[in-house]
C-alpha cells in the first residue's frame, strides 16, 4: 500500500491480446483501465501514466512490445517506480514470459503491483525468484546463440564473396571510376607513375569527384586503385 499522505506516482501497463479486443466498441482494454484506476485511488497511487501494447499475443517476446519499450523509457527518465496491471497476464500467459518482463522492471528497482493488490516483484517467494532466475538464465542463452548465428553467417559470407557487411568498395559503387583512376595511376609514355594528387587532379578534369564537388583525396584515390 502506498499509505496516506502525499500519493504515490505509478504509471499503467495494458496489454489487449487481439485485434478483436481493441476499438471504442470493445471492452479490453476499458475493464483493465478501470481496474487499475480503482485499485491506483483505493491504495493511495497517482497514475501519471498509461502504457498499451494493443493486439499483442501475451507470448510475443517483451523486447518486441512497443509499448513495454516505451514504458521503460518513462520510467528510466522521471523516477516513476511503481507499474499496476490488471493481473499478471497482462504481461504475458507464458510463465517464462512473464518473469522477463517482471525481471526487466526489477533490474530497474520497479514495483509491478496486481489490481488486486499482489506484488510480483516480491523477491518472498522462492518459487518465482527460482522462475526469475531460469528466465533470465533462459534469455541470455537464446542471446548468446543469436549472437553464434550472426556470427556464422558472417563468416560464411565473407567466405563465399571474400568480405561481409559494412561500406561498399569503390569498384561496387563507380567501377568506370576505378578504371580511370587506374589507368591515370599507370606510368606514363614518359616514364613516369603520377602521384596520387595529379590523378584526383586528371580525375576532376574527367568529371569525376566526390559528393561535395572537389577532387579526391589522396586516399581516396589509394582505394581506388587497391579495389579489386
Amino acid at each position: 500500500m502506498a499509505g496516506k499522505g502525499k500519493l504515490v506516482e505509478a504509471v499503467a501497463y495494458i496489454r489487449t491480446s487481439s485485434a478483436a479486443n481493441v476499438g471504442a466498441d470493445k471492452d479490453s482494454d476499458k475493464r483493465q483501465r478501470a481496474a487499475i484506476e480503482a485499485y491506483a485511488k483505493r491504495a493511495g497511487f497517482a497514475l501519471v501514466g498509461e502504457f498499451t501494447d494493443a493486439a499483442v499475443s501475451g507470448a510475443d517476446p517483451i523486447e518486441t512490445r512497443r509499448g513495454f519499450a516505451e514504458l521503460l523509457d518513462r520510467i528510466e527518465g522521471n523516477g516513476v517506480r511503481t507499474v499496476i496491471v490488471e493481473d499478471a497476464s497482462r504481461f504475458a500467459r507464458e510463465l517464462v514470459t512473464q518473469e522477463l518482463g517482471i525481471l526487466a522492471l526489477i533490474k530497474r528497482g520497479v514495483r509491478v503491483l496486481t489490481a488486486a493488490g499482489d506484488d510480483l516483484t516480491d523477491s518472498s517467494d522462492p518459487s518465482r525468484v527460482m522462475m526469475r532466475q531460469i528466465a533470465g538464465s533462459f534469455a541470455q542463452y537464446e542471446k548468446t546463440r543469436l549472437v553464434a548465428k550472426l556470427r556464422a553467417a558472417r563468416e560464411r559470407k565473407r567466405a563465399a564473396a571474400g568480405k561481409c557487411e559494412g561500406r561498399k568498395s569503390w569498384a561496387e559503387i563507380n567501377p568506370e571510376l576505378v578504371c580511370e583512376a587506374k589507368r591515370l595511376r599507370r606510368r606514363s609514355s614518359k616514364g613516369y607513375q603520377r602521384s596520387l594528387r595529379d590523378v584526383a587532379a586528371e580525375l576532376a578534369k574527367l568529371g569525376f569527384v566526390n559528393q561535395r564537388g572537389v577532387e579526391f583525396s589522396a586516399s581516396a584515390i589509394s582505394s581506388m586503385i587497391a579495389a579489386r
